[in-house]
Formats: C-alpha cells, sequence, structure tokens
C-alpha cells in the first residue's frame, strides 16, 4: 500500500533525475543568494566617491540593499501564486530571464539612485525564483526525502555565502565596482539552459485568486516603515515630526493589510495559518534571526575594511568559515533533529546566534583575527540548525500542491526580517556613530560636519581629502564606529534572545512515533 503512493505521485522519470533536478534548483537559487553577499563586500567600495565608486551615502547602501529585499519580500507570495497557477517552471525561467537583465543594467548604474532601481528589478525577478525551486523541490520529491533535499537546499545558501565574498573581492580587486552585478549574467544563461533540459513543470489544480490590493498594501506599508527608521538614523532623531509621522503611517498601512487579508476570499498572506502555534513559531524563528543576521553583517563589512584595513578579497576569505559551517552543517542539521528534536535543535541555533552577536561587542582594532573567524564558524553553525529544521516544519504544514504559497510565505518573512534588521540595526549604527563622532568635527568647516557624522567611510573620506590634517580624524572615527558596532550587536544580541525563548516555548520536541506515515494519507487525499 504505502509503496503505491509515490508512484501514484511523481512520474518515473522525474524520480530517476530528481537529485540532477535538485542540482539545477541550487543553481537558480545560487544566483540570488550570490548577489546579496557579493554586493555585502562591494558596500564599501560603493559608498567610495567616484570613479572608485558611486558615493552613496550610509542611508542609500541601506536602500540599496532594502529595495530589493522590500520589493522581494513584497511580490514572493503573489510569485508564489502566480506559480502555482501558470506552472513553476514558466515562472522560474522568467524571473531568473528578468534578474539577469537587471543585473546588467545594476553593474552600469551611474549613481546611487539608478542603483536603487536596478536593484528592484533584480527583486521582481528572484521574487519569482525562490517559491519556484522550494516548490519544485516539493513536487519531486517524496515526502520521506524532503527533509534532507530541503538540507541540501540550504546547504547551497551556504554555498552561495562562501562565493560570493570571494568572489566579489576578486572581481573588486581587478575590475570596476559594477563586476560584482554583471557576473550573474553568464550563470544565469547556464542556468536557463539547464532548466529548460531538465526542470518539470508542475502547477496547483485549484489555484488561488490573485491578490493586487494586498500586494500593493504590504508593499507601500513596508516601504513607508522602513523609511522612516532609516532617516531617523540618518538623522540620529526618531522623534522627528517626518520620521515619527511616516513610521505611523508605514504601521497604519500594515494593519489595513492584515484587515484587508483576514476579510479577503482569496487573501495573498492566509492569516488562518498563524492559528498554529508551530506553523508561528518557526516562522518568527526566520524573521527573527535574519533581522539581526543582516543587520550585523551590514556593519561587520566596515569592521573588517575600514577599521581594520582589509582588502575586500580579503574580507571575503574572513566569511569562509560561516559559509563552511553552513555547507557542513545544514544538511547533517536533519539528524540532530531526528535525535533532539525541533524545539531543541532550533533553540540551541538561535542560543548560539546570540553568543556570537554578543561576541561582537567586544571587538576592538585590535583583537585577534582568528577570533572573529571562530565566530563566523559558530554563526554558521547556528544559523545551519535554525533554518533546516524551521524550513521542514514550515513546507510540511501545507499540502504539497500549496508548495508555492509555503516557499514564498517563509522567504517573505526571511526577507522582512532582513530588511527590517537593515533599517533598524542599520539606524542604531547610524545613530550611535553620528553621536560618538560629532564631538570631535569640530575642527571641520560648518558646511561638512553634518556630511562627514553619516558614516565613518564619510568621515574617513573627508579625512583623507584634508590630507595630513585630516589624520586626527581617524582615531575619533573608529573609536566611535566601534562603539556604535557594541551597542548594535547588543541590540542583535537581545532579538535573537527572543527568538530563542518564541521557539522554546511553541516549537515541538521529538516527532512521535510514525507521524510521517500518519500524514501521508493526508497528503495523498490532498494531492488527489
Amino acid at each position: 500500500m504505502t509503496t503505491s503512493v509515490p508512484a501514484s505521485r511523481i512520474p518515473e522519470a522525474v524520480h530517476r533525475r530528481r537529485w540532477a533536478i535538485l542540482g539545477v534548483l541550487m543553481l537558480s537559487l545560487l544566483i540570488v543568494v550570490l548577489d546579496n553577499s557579493i554586493l555585502n563586500v562591494a558596500i564599501k567600495t560603493i559608498s567610495t566617491p567616484a570613479p572608485t565608486g558611486l558615493g552613496a551615502t550610509q542611508s542609500e547602501i541601506e536602500w540599496a540593499i532594502n529595495s530589493y529585499t522590500l520589493v522581494f519580500a513584497g511580490l514572493l507570495f503573489t510569485a508564489g501564486l502566480i506559480g502555482d497557477r501558470l506552472g513553476r517552471k514558466k515562472v522560474l525561467l522568467g524571473g531568473i530571464v528578468l534578474f539577469g537583465i537587471g543585473s546588467a543594467l545594476a553593474a552600469e548604474s551611474g549613481s546611487p539612485d539608478q542603483l536603487i532601481a536596478f536593484r528592484a528589478v533584480m527583486a521582481l525577478g528572484a521574487a519569482f525564483v525562490m517559491p519556484a525551486t522550494l516548490a519544485v523541490l516539493m513536487n519531486v520529491f517524496e515526502r520521506e526525502e524532503q527533509p534532507k533535499a530541503i538540507g541540501i537546499w540550504a546547504g547551497g545558501v551556504g554555498l552561495g555565502i562562501a562565493i560570493g565574498p570571494i568572489t566579489g573581492g576578486a572581481l573588486l580587486d581587478h575590475f570596476w565596482w559594477g563586476s560584482v552585478f554583471l557576473i550573474n549574467v553568464p550563470i544565469v544563461i547556464i542556468a536557463v539552459a539547464l532548466m529548460v533540459w531538465l526542470v518539470p513543470d508542475s502547477r496547483d489544480p485549484k489555484p488561488g485568486r490573485l491578490d493586487p490590493v494586498g500586494v500593493v498594501l504590504s508593499v507601500v506599508g513596508l516601504v513607508l516603515l522602513v523609511y522612516g527608521i532609516i532617516k531617523g538614523g540618518e538623522l540620529a532623531d526618531f522623534t522627528d515630526a517626518k520620521v515619527l509621522a511616516t513610521i505611523i503611517a508605514g504601521l497604519a498601512v500594515l494593519a489595513g493589510f492584515v484587515i484587508f487579508e483576514k476579510r479577503s476570499d482569496h487573501p495573498s498572506l492566509d492569516v488562518t495559518y498563524f492559528k498554529n502555534k508551530v506553523f508561528s513559531a518557526a516562522m518568527a524563528a526566520i524573521a527573527l534571526v535574519f533581522f539581526a543576521l543582516m543587520g550585523v553583517t551590514f556593519f561587520s563589512v566596515f569592521y573588517m575594511q575600514s577599521v581594520r584595513g582589509y582588502s575586500p578579497l580579503e574580507s571575503g576569505v574572513m566569511m569562509l568559515p560561516l559559509a563552511a559551517a553552513q555547507m557542513i552543517f545544514a544538511p547533517r542539521a536533519r539528524l540532530v533533529v531526528d535525535r533532539f528534536g525541533n524545539k531543541a535543535t532550533t533553540t540551541a541555533g538561535l542560543v548560539l546566534i546570540a553568543a556570537t552577536l554578543a561576541a561582537f561587542a567586544t571587538f576592538e582594532t585590535d583583537t585577534p583575527i582568528w577570533l572573529l573567524e571562530v565566530i563566523f564558524f559558530l554563526m554558521g553553525t547556528g544559523m545551519a540548525h535554525i533554518m533546516t529544521p524551521t524550513s521542514v516544519v514550515i513546507m510540511q504544514a501545507l499540502p504539497r500542491e500549496k508548495a508555492g504559497s509555503a516557499s514564498a510565505l517563509s522567504n517573505t518573512f526571511r526577507q522582512v526580517g532582513g530588511a527590517l534588521g537593515i533599517a533598524v540595526l542599520g539606524s542604531v549604527l547610524s545613530a550611535a556613530y553620528r553621536n560618538g563622532v560629532e564631538g570631535k568635527l569640530n575642527m571641520l568647516p560648518p558646511a561638512l560636519r553634518d556630511t562627514a557624522g553619516e558614516s565613518i567611510e564619510a568621515t574617513l573620506g573627508i579625512a583623507e581629502k584634508l590630507g595630513p590634517r585630516g589624520q586626527a580624524l581617524v582615531t575619533p572615527a573608529n573609536d566611535a564606529f566601534l562603539h556604535a558596532m557594541h551597542v548594535t550587536a547588543l541590540c542583535g544580541t537581545g532579538v535573537a534572545l527572543i527568538g530563542a525563548v518564541v521557539v522554546a516555548l511553541f516549537l515541538p520536541g521529538r516527532p512521535p512515533a510514525g507521524q510521517q506515515g500518519e500524514r501521508e494519507p493526508e497528503l495523498v487525499a490532498a494531492a488527489d
């Protein structure tokens, strides 16, 4: 009886080539992850004045990152529904091609504003790629193989994190800053060819209706909220009337979005899913860990390159332990879950993340570099033991034909968490830095003081232009940045600990024996 179930759901030809299909899906995932990890290394170069970079301010850099994450997060769920309706392969191919076009345009950006706009185009393509990869995966693997496949898929994220910074550093050592985006184009061409050849198409026989009003409300609400947070950090004043008005407007629109979705008969975000405490806790864990990690990644680049003086390539190599830990442990995390359960595994992962973030609050200009490498390795280990179990919980909470929706929802919370992490922790960093360095800028003309206080790169850029007289600004700038980094790291630590408490309270322990077998008939019925 049980042996006949898989054959009735997945064609034999697809089943035979499932691992090759997984490899192609990981390649399409790689271009999305690669882009973000490459950009992390290029942040300092892009903030350098022309002709080396674009002279982007810290807030413009935050928007170059967040224009991507907000469009990505806002459209993921709709992209998942479109994939369920039109066919995941078609949507995946269209998304990859659009991502490649956006990458080529971003490489030729002539200003920070153009870069922000073209990053949004890239996000539009990526929004169709990300949910389709997991949805296809769930439709070519049987349930008993899904945790292993998802673990390998999550390991692909680690591969992207490993390749990205090193590739970005090597490109920046030899080419102009735009090369970090142009590198996506050949990968896109290879991925498209392999997709056409190998990947089967699939769709939901009963797809949901699209929800354009919900999409607009979610994107507008998030943009207003994030803009207000970033502007508050830029001004180092969250009580400013415009900042408060923007943040409140964003929260009001998001509240309207939730009310609209609750009353809609075809919501883009089905809030009934969140009645399940396990599902909600897994979503919260993903959002909170990316909130903490994205904010820390943002300041760690400036710590390594601006304070410690390492090149982009050297700082990229230093990120290897984080990626190596993800690649080693993500595919094996399911074994830990089998032994200790989701609750213990994910809680321990979040506590480990909190400890590594707290370690950043102790770093100084002369902290041994091996200690930074150990912290990055432990950070990757913690992340691997959070992402794999929570992804499995989320993907198996919904029927197979709703895989696109489950994947999109998971990635939406990941991206929203990351965007808010960059906005909130980036603003904390910006405000703490400005407050720390302002008193040291009296030697500058009034017109330059405001610009110099925006970020460590702005201060060091003006110091360089002043020549020997500007050297007096270097030490105060480093000291102010280290203090700001310590404050930001402790904020990230608190967020990770909140996540640990949530999953400790609500995620299940070790699954009861035979639980998978009990769920199979339900999935078969849903598929029929």
